[in-house]
C-alpha cells in the first residue's frame, strides 16, 4: 500500500513538473514573452510616482490652473520664491508636519534650490497618497533663469 501511494505522488509530481516546463516550449518564442508580461501585469501593483516638468511647463500650469499649489521644500523661501508659492521646508519636518492637512486630490509643483530636496519633498508627497505632484526640474535656479517672475 505504501508503494502504491509513493508511486501516485510520484506521478502526480512528474505530471506537474512535466506540464510546468513544457507549456512555455510549446509556444512560439515570441509569444513566450507576452505570457509572462500578462502574469506580471495582472498581479503587479502600479506605482505612482511624481512628474518632472520644464520651467516653461511649471510657468503655464501656474497661468492656467488657479487651484494649483506651489510648494517651496527650501529654506530660502524669504530670499524669493515662485509666485503664490508657500513654505514646507523638506529639511525641519514642516513638509511632513503638513501633509495630513493637506488635500491629497490637489495638484501640486513641488521645488527647491536642490535636486535632492525637491526629489525628497516631491516623493514625500507620493508616499502619502498624493496622485498629482509635479516637481520643477532645474529647481528655482531654473525657473529664473529662464526670466520668470519670483516673490520676496
Amino acid at each position: 500500500m505504501k508503494n502504491i501511494i509513493v508511486v501516485a505522488v510520484l506521478i502526480v509530481l512528474g505530471v506537474g513538473a512535466y506540464s510546468f516546463f513544457t507549456k512555455p516550449a510549446e509556444l512560439p518564442m515570441d509569444k513566450q514573452m507576452d505570457v509572462v508580461v500578462a502574469e506580471m501585469t495582472e498581479n503587479e501593483v502600479q506605482v505612482k510616482s511624481y512628474v518632472n516638468v520644464s520651467p516653461m511647463k511649471a510657468k503655464e500650469m501656474i497661468d492656467e490652473d488657479s487651484s494649483l499649489i506651489v510648494v517651496d521644500v527650501s529654506p530660502k523661501y524669504d530670499e524669493g520664491h515662485l509666485p503664490g508659492a508657500i513654505n514646507y521646508y523638506v529639511g525641519d519636518g514642516s513638509l511632513e508636519e503638513a501633509i495630513p492637512s493637506l488635500d491629497k486630490e490637489a495638484t501640486y509643483l513641488v521645488y527647491c534650490h536642490t535636486d535632492e530636496a525637491s526629489m525628497l519633498g516631491s516623493q514625500m508627497l507620493i508616499d502619502a497618497g498624493f496622485m498629482n505632484v509635479y516637481r520643477l526640474e532645474g529647481n528655482f535656479s531654473a525657473w529664473v533663469e529662464a526670466g520668470y517672475n519670483i516673490e520676496k
